[in-house]
Formats: C-alpha cells, structure tokens, sequence
C-alpha cells in the first residue's frame, strides 16, 4: 500500500467525526430557536384570548370600494382551541344563525334550515374577515413557528415569526406575526394564500385589560391587493366563563337559537 493510500485511509474517520461534529453544531442553534419561537408564540397567543372558556362580543365594520360601510356583530363562546359558537346578533335579518366548530370542522345553522351546512375555516365571513379568524382563539395549535430576525417596529424591537401551517385545514397556509420583544404582544400580522401570495394585513390596536390580562381590543384587517378594503374588528365586554362541554354541541345550539 502506497503511503499516500495509507494516509487517507487513516483520514477518512476523522474527517467523518469532524463532518458529524460540525452538523451538530450547525443543528443545535436551529433547535434552540425554534424552543423560543414556540415560547415567544405562545406567550403572544395569551396576549390574543384567554386559554380559559369564555366569551366576547366582536362588532366588524367592513369598508369596500364603491360600497356603503356594512356593519355586523357576533357574540363568540370559545374553549382552548377546539371549541368555539359563533352567533351572529346583528344584523337583525341573521340573528339566529350560528357557528359551530368542533377540531378544524366547522358548520353553521340556520333557524330554517333542518340540517347543518358545512364551512371551511378560510371562507370568508365577512369583509376581509375570515371564519378562522372568529373561530380559532390561537396561532399555536395551527402553526409551526420560526424565529426569523428581530428588527423595528413602530420604533420598538420585534421578533418576526414565520408561522407554517400544521396541515391544509387551517385558516392560513403561512403567517408572518410581529411580536413586541418586551411585552410579547402582538402587534402585527401578514396572511398568506396556498399559492404564498400575500392576501391580507392585521394591525393590533387599542390594548387594554380584558379578562385580566392586556389584549388588543382592536384589530384592523386591510386587503393588500385592495387597501382600501378594510374591516376593523372591536373587542368588547370579554369574560372568563365556565363552558361545558355540551355548550359546543349541535344539540345544545337549539337552546341557543
């Protein structure tokens, strides 16, 4: 064996550790981020809603061009982020109809229809707000997130996360969220299409206590194809309650109607 061989048969191993070695090392970092990441949501998701069972009533103004401003109201019932009924109180021609979702699957019924009709999570309910958007009470359970950069905001420091959908059935297939790095509130948000096309902005204005802790009780959602299509989502009057189960059923929604 020449001597040439000899040394690169000796060398082989120890390139295979430092190769391994270096991997790991580069690996590490990714997993320590995305640890905060998923910290850095979930302490923004409980800047959003209670964890708790409770209710809110959201009042929607939606502006579109060349149209008259249309204004809606619901009362919502959540529980984690699985269970939730939608009522609609305004206007008075709808009242009576409500949504229900149980998981990712979502329905609505109506006073004069016998059956339920199925909904997807991303139809939309009205103006540039989506069903998910009432519907679902947090980003973590439907999204996987990454800690991309922190960067200014409105001249404070922010974290900006890539928020990855955990499957089709969410409202959003990817959201990129500005979280304030002191508070860990929420201050703004982009939502993407399947196709990654960007469909709409959410500000977070107006934070003030609600159910004990500071939220934002204001929401402005803006078209970004066509900005001067906007809905502005009021918080009011939220409080923690004792939901049972059996609020978030199709039986019970009769007694609700």
């Amino acid at each position: 064996m020449s001597i040439a061989a000899h040394v690169s048969r000796r060398l082989v191993p120890v390139i295979s550790v430092l190769a391994l070695a270096v991997s790991s090392a580069l690996a590490a970092p990714s997993g320590e981020e995305d640890a905060e990441a998923r910290a850095i949501l979930e302490r923004s998701d409980e800047a959003r809603f209670p964890s708790e069972g409770f209710q809110v009533d959201v009042g929607i103004s939606s502006k579109s061009q060349g149209e008259n401003e249309e204004q809606r109201k619901y009362r919502v019932l959540s529980k984690g982020n699985d269970n939730t009924v939608v009522m609609i109180l305004e206007p008075a021609s709808e009242r009576g109809q409500i949504m229900l979702m149980k998981g990712r699957d979502l329905w609505i019924f109506m006073p004069n229809v016998s059956q339920p009709i199925r909904l997807g999570l991303a139809q939309r309910l009205t103006g540039q707000v989506a069903n998910g958007d009432l519907a679902r009470a947090n980003f973590t359970g439907d999204y996987s997130p990454r800690l991309l950069r922190t960067e200014k905001y409105e001249g404070e420091d922010h974290h900006v996360l890539e928020l990855t959908a955990v499957d089709r059935g969410v409202t959003y297939r990817r959201v990129m969220l500005w979280v304030e790095k002191d508070t860990l509130r929420p201050r703004k948000a982009e939502f993407y299409s399947l196709s990654n096309r960007l469909m709409k902005t959410c500000i977070y204005e107006n934070f003030q206590n609600m159910a004990g802790k500071s939220r934002a009780s204001r929401l402005v959602m803006t078209d970004s194809l066509k900005p001067g299509n906007v809905s502005i989502l009021e918080y009011q009057s939220m409080k923690l309650r004792d939901l049972p189960d059996k609020v978030f059923s199709k039986d019970y929604l009769k007694k609700l109607q």
